[in-house]
C-alpha cells in the first residue's frame, strides 16, 4: 500500500472530535495530531484529545499532508491562507454561500504559488448538496429547484449565536417553511450582566440570520435542547429536452458534524489527487473523494 494520506485536525469542537473517527476508519490515512490551545478545552475535551498527539500549534507536528480546518467559518479564511502558503494542503467547511466563490479565488492564488490545495466548503451543504444540485441542473436544464433544510441544528448559526457579546450558549434550529424559505429558531443562555433585548437584536443582524425569520428564545439551560440531528430535501421542476413535468427528488436525516466530518475525510482524500489550486467540491471528479482502485471503483459503481 502507498504511503498514507497524514491527517491534522485543527479545532476540537463537535465537528473535529468526529473527524478523529472517520480519519481512524479510513485505511488511507493517519493522525497525526489535533491543533486546540489546551485553554479552549473542557476536561472531557482535553482528555480525549490527549489520546491523539494534541499541540497547540500545527508548527509542531513534523509532517502534515492535509490540513482539516474544523473550526469556525469565519475564521476560515486566514488560517487557510496561512496553511496554503506553508504547502499544506487544506480542507474547510466554509457555509456562507455567498462569499465562498471569492474566497476560493483568494485562496487559489496563495494554493498555485505554494504548490498546495485547498477544498473549500467541503460540507453537505455547501457541498455534496451542491453536487446534487449540479447533477438536477443537467438532467432537467429548465426548471426551478428548491432546497428545503431540516428541521435540525445549524452548526454554522449556532457558532455565530455563540459568539454574540452577551452570550454564553446558543442553540439555533432550521426550520422549513417550505420552497427553500426557513425559520431561525435561537435559543440563547445569557451571561449575567446581559441584556436579552440587545442581544436578540443583535443576532438577528448578522448575516446569518438577516436573511432568514428569525425567533430568538431565551432558556435556562442550552445543552437541555441539543440534538445533533439534521436533514434536507431538494425538488427540481422542470423540463428534459421539450419534455415537461419532470420532478427530482433528493433527501436525507444525518447526524450534521459526523456527516461533514466524514465529507471532509473525502474530500482531503481529493485533495491529494489535484493540481494545486483551491476547489469546491462540484469541480472535482466525483471518484477521486472514494478510496480505493480506479477500475475497481468503476466496476461496483457504474
Amino acid at each position: 500500500m502507498q504511503n498514507k494520506i497524514k491527517v491534522a485536525i485543527l479545532g476540537f469542537g463537535n465537528i473535529g472530535k468526529h473527524a478523529v473517527g472517520a480519519v481512524q476508519a479510513s485505511p488511507d490515512m493517519q493522525l497525526v495530531g489535533i491543533v486546540q490551545p489546551v485553554a479552549d478545552l473542557d476536561s472531557s475535551g482535553l482528555s480525549l484529545a490527549r489520546h491523539y498527539n494534541l499541540v497547540e500549534s500545527i508548527d509542531q507536528l513534523s509532517e502534515v499532508d492535509v490540513a482539516l480546518l474544523c473550526i469556525p467559518t469565519r475564521a476560515v479564511q486566514q488560517t487557510a491562507l496561512q496553511l496554503l502558503a506553508q504547502g499544506i494542503n487544506t480542507v474547510d467547511s466554509f457555509d456562507i454561500h455567498g462569499e465562498l466563490a471569492d474566497l476560493r479565488i483568494e485562496l487559489d492564488k496563495v494554493a498555485r504559488a505554494n504548490n498546495s490545495v485547498a477544498v473549500i466548503s467541503a460540507g453537505w451543504d455547501p457541498g455534496t448538496d451542491s453536487m446534487v444540485r449540479c447533477m438536477f441542473e443537467f438532467m432537467v436544464p429548465r426548471g426551478i429547484t428548491y432546497t428545503n433544510f431540516g428541521p435540525g441544528m445549524s452548526m454554522g448559526h449556532t457558532v455565530a449565536a455563540k459568539s454574540i457579546p452577551g452570550v454564553d450558549n446558543a442553540l439555533s434550529m432550521t426550520i422549513p417553511a417550505g420552497t427553500g424559505i426557513h425559520r431561525r429558531m435561537v435559543y440563547v443562555q445569557l451571561k449575567p450582566e446581559a441584556d436579552f433585548n440587545e442581544v436578540a437584536n443583535a443576532i438577528k443582524k448578522d448575516a446569518y440570520f438577516a436573511k432568514d425569520e428569525t425567533i430568538v428564545t431565551q432558556v435556562d439551560d442550552v445543552s437541555k435542547l441539543l440534538d445533533m440531528g439534521h436533514a434536507v430535501n431538494m425538488e427540481r421542476k422542470g423540463v428534459s429536452g421539450i419534455t415537461h413535468n419532470q420532478l427530482l427528488s433528493y433527501s436525507m436525516k444525518i447526524n450534521n458534524p459526523a456527516l461533514t466530518s466524514q465529507i471532509m475525510i473525502a474530500s482531503a482524500r481529493a485533495s491529494m489527487k489535484q493540481k494545486p489550486g483551491a476547489y469546491t467540491m462540484i469541480q472535482i471528479p466525483i471518484i477521486d473523494y472514494i478510496y480505493g482502485n480506479e477500475n475497481d471503483i468503476i466496476r461496483t459503481m457504474v
